[in-house]
């Protein structure tokens, strides 16, 4: 039986929203991709270590860890059953035989005791339903002397490179969509650092990273993209099909400013967040 704390966002994760990222997992790496590297550098992953990679999602992340492991090992955990079955069948496709996968909640998971040189997450770590006791029982995970290293959203203004693109649907964005909750969890430096001490971690560091993340090959792609996106989604269920028409209109007019020979590329910054046990 699975153990689950969240259940809100276990409901999400496995409902519509957690088989949207299943089914289109390229789009979503690909949106990140500018970002794996400096979270792979934080992260320090050397030959023989044992990684927990925590909201896995559909695993690329996962994977990429198992290669730097090594000799090592590496697992993936998420609350979203069709992400984990998406995983795993990646996983095997492309023959990495260091490589796990589990539905859970990481944070009651029973990992077996401190056992994990470090503890990555691109993102996931946002959407725990309490941060500290999470935060905790995952600093139970690591060896001592080991690494915690994961990547977060910084707060975006309304002048921002993605609020100039998306300006035309602002009126329309009045809640998040169910898995979307907790996105706003830990944007203030101040309260990641709150948070990771209560939780007992030590030498923390929060380093801003930009990058140019890829929504498309074009401007019509992007536009498909960012309407396919659950929260966009989820705001436009009720909206006639005549004024969503013309809101993709306006949208894809606005991301024509990002069009590269590279396709769309729409400047974002995170926070990379290392900390140690």
């Amino acid at each position: 039986m699975v153990a689950i704390a969240n259940r809100q966002q276990a409901e999400a994760w496995n409902g519509w929203e957690g088989r949207l990222w299943a089914d289109h997992p390229e789009r979503y790496n690909g949106m990140m991709e500018a970002f794996d590297a400096p979270l792979f550098a934080a992260a320090n992953i050397e030959d023989g270590h044992a990684v927990l990679d925590v909201g896995c999602g559909a695993g690329l992340t996962t994977r990429l860890a198992a290669r730097k492991a090594g000799s090592g090992h590496a697992l993936g955990i998420d609350i979203s059953a069709p992400l984990v079955e998406r995983a795993r069948l990646d996983a095997a496709a492309e023959n990495i035989a260091n490589v796990e996968f589990v539905r859970g909640d990481a944070q009651v998971h029973p990992f077996e005791g401190p056992g994990f040189d470090v503890i990555m997450s691109r993102g996931g770590v946002m959407f725990f339903a309490d941060l500290v006791a999470a935060f905790a029982h995952l600093h139970g995970a690591l060896v001592p002397g080991g690494r915690l290293a994961f990547l977060g959203p910084r707060s975006g203004d309304v002048d921002s490179a993605y609020a100039r693109a998306t300006a035309a649907l602002a009126p329309y964005l009045r809640e998040p969509s169910p898995a979307a909750r907790g996105m706003g969890s830990l944007l203030a430096p101040e309260r990641i650092t709150e948070v990771l001490t209560a939780a007992g971690f030590r030498d923390i560091e929060i380093s801003p990273v930009d990058a140019d993340m890829g929504f498309g090959a074009n401007a019509s792609d992007a536009t498909d993209f960012v309407f396919s996106m659950a929260p966009i989604q989820h705001n436009l269920r009720s909206v006639e099909e005549a004024s969503v028409a013309g809101l993709r209109d306006r949208v894809r007019d606005a991301l024509g400013e990002f069009e590269t020979p590279r396709g769309v590329r729409i400047p974002g910054g995170v926070w990379i967040v290392t900390a140690g046990r």
